[in-house]
């Protein structure tokens, strides 16, 4: 397999892994388990898993002391986008919510523009108003109705503390700590708000079937693990733009899940912002390098 079959191949894993997260969390919700009981077992299990994978990698985890207080805000912030995701599902389509999600790097291309001065390019406002005109016509339901303001309201701020979390991260001076220990330790300080809101576990609630624990396991494994360790193998051999691309996969697994799994419904209106908000991240991340091969093809004729 070559390195570029194999990126491809292991970023569609990866984007399709992230996108199963409805798959396993809405069968919990059905067995009574409040949103706070199924991230804390999703995260729990999660960091079970990754030190191991950690420990047979022998990474070192040793941090230094300045970079605690960074860790516990960027925890708490990777934490506060699955809740508010999580949330969302009790008020919208898992799909319709994924895919507004999935606007985190129009927020980040905001937040650099606005609060790091970052020039932005007349094709990342072109973009930013796809993404808004995408997300106006996924405020319909199937049958017509207006999708919760709440629901809109949770998904868009899970997107936005999720960019606040890559643009922290990407500029302090944890942006070289190696991908897994930053998401381990991010988990560790993520847990707590689940810890807290569900009482010192006093009241976590537990799943009464062997299908729900098999949930609460694969909600750590796939979403979580396997989409880690699949993207990092993606960037290492074909770099994060395409990488990152690949990542519209999240969404459409999550709409394919929820139209045949839990008979969520598609009408050419929520198609037609679909393909907005995905054209407009598409665009937004493989800009420039579809203006500069563009640019190459226009020097290269006669």
């Amino acid at each position: 397999m070559t390195p570029k079959v194999k990126g491809f191949t292991a970023g569609s894993i990866a984007a399709a892994s992230y996108g199963l997260n409805p798959l396993f969390a809405l069968p919990l919700y059905k067995e009574g388990l409040s949103v706070d009981s199924v991230l804390f077992y999703r995260y729990a299990f999660a960091i079970g898993m990754m030190a191991v994978m950690l420990r047979v990698q022998k990474v070192d985890m040793r941090v230094r002391r300045r970079e605690w207080p960074l860790l516990a805000v960027y925890g708490l912030l990777f934490s506060a986008s699955s809740l508010f995701l999580f949330l969302s599902y009790n008020y919208m389509d898992a799909g319709i919510a994924s895919t507004i999600l999935f606007m985190y790097p129009v927020m980040v291309a905001l937040i650099m523009a606005v609060f790091f001065h970052e020039k932005a390019s007349a094709l990342t406002w072109v973009c930013i108003a796809l993404a808004v005109g995408g997300v106006s016509l996924l405020t319909k339901t199937s049958d017509g109705s207006t999708v919760s303001l709440l629901g809109i309201t949770f998904v868009l701020l899970s997107s936005l503390s999720y960019a606040i979390y890559i643009v922290g991260v990407n500029r302090s001076s944890i942006a070289r700590m190696p991908s897994a220990k930053l998401t381990f330790y991010a988990l560790c300080f993520g847990i707590l708000i689940y810890i807290t809101r569900t009482r010192a576990l006093t009241e976590l609630q537990v799943p009464h079937t062997v299908i729900g624990w098999t949930c609460a396991v694969c909600l750590a494994l796939f979403p979580t693990i396997i989409s880690l360790v699949t993207m990092t193998i993606s960037i290492r051999n074909i770099g994060s733009t395409s990488a990152a691309i690949l990542g519209a996969l999240e969404p459409i697994t999550a709409l394919v899940v929820g139209t045949l799994v839990f008979g969520e419904h598609l009408t050419p209106r929520l198609c037609v912002g679909i393909v907005l908000v995905l054209l407009a991240v598409t665009l937004l991340i493989a800009g420039k390098k579809i203006y500069y091969f563009l640019k190459g093809k226009r020097l290269k004729s006669p």
